[in-house]
């Protein structure tokens, strides 16, 4: 082979790396800022991270479609911890990451739907995230996946809503909710002996 043409080979070789769409590595890890975001909910209201400064807050996310949702709020697990946690001033944010045609896609009003017929509406706002961005910032991969983030703004949990990945909620009872676990722990000033879990769940549908 020709130098000449080895040297065009190699430039374009390094013209097709610099051409393809470069994909953001961001998530939300424990022990770092919360990664900013402003979406606008099924109300049409805009939610942002910096509407709870100063507050504990969880961010879950969502598709109707999948089992393992269904398995957390056919049962009432999920609303029942939304629940508990609203009394003790938690914030709580669903999110909708699914695009436009795939599974557990959303319109407004459909999602507003959704959360009165779960009982999801006084405590858990649904955000439409159908671009995926807060989605891919939050690295976010399956539904449920759950995130806790203190009054400063930092992450300290970031995975599983509890220790069971079966689709049956008949696992509930005996699973331990690490979701709970970094509430209780965090709100009372003690360590969070688990930071971080595998999340299971289906995947998010971007």
């Amino acid at each position: 082979m020709s130098h000449t043409l080895k040297t065009r080979i190699q430039q374009f070789a390094l013209a097709v790396a610099f051409s393809l769409p470069t994909l953001a590595i961001a998530a939300a890890l424990p022990g770092k800022p919360a990664p900013d975001f402003s979406e606008t909910d099924a109300s049409g209201a805009t939610q942002s991270l910096s509407d709870y400064k100063g507050q504990w807050l969880v961010v879950e996310w969502f598709n109707k479609d999948c089992p393992y949702d269904r398995k957390h709020y056919d049962s009432g697990n999920m609303q029942s911890l939304q629940k508990k946690y609203a009394g003790k001033n938690v914030k709580w944010l669903n999110v909708i990451s699914s695009a436009k045609g795939k599974q557990g896609y959303l319109e407004p009003a459909e999602a507003m739907s959704e959360a009165k017929s779960h009982d999801m509406t006084i405590s858990a706002p649904i955000l439409l995230d159908t671009d995926g961005s807060m989605g891919r910032a939050y690295g976010a991969k399956t539904t449920p996946h759950m995130f806790v983030i203190n009054p400063e703004g930092v992450v300290v949990y970031a995975g599983a809503i509890d220790s069971d990945d079966s689709w049956s909620p008949s696992s509930i009872p005996g699973a331990t909710n690490y979701v709970a676990a970094a509430l209780d722990a965090g709100m009372s000033g003690k360590p969070i002996k688990v930071a971080s879990s595998r999340a299971y769940g289906c995947s998010v549908k971007y």
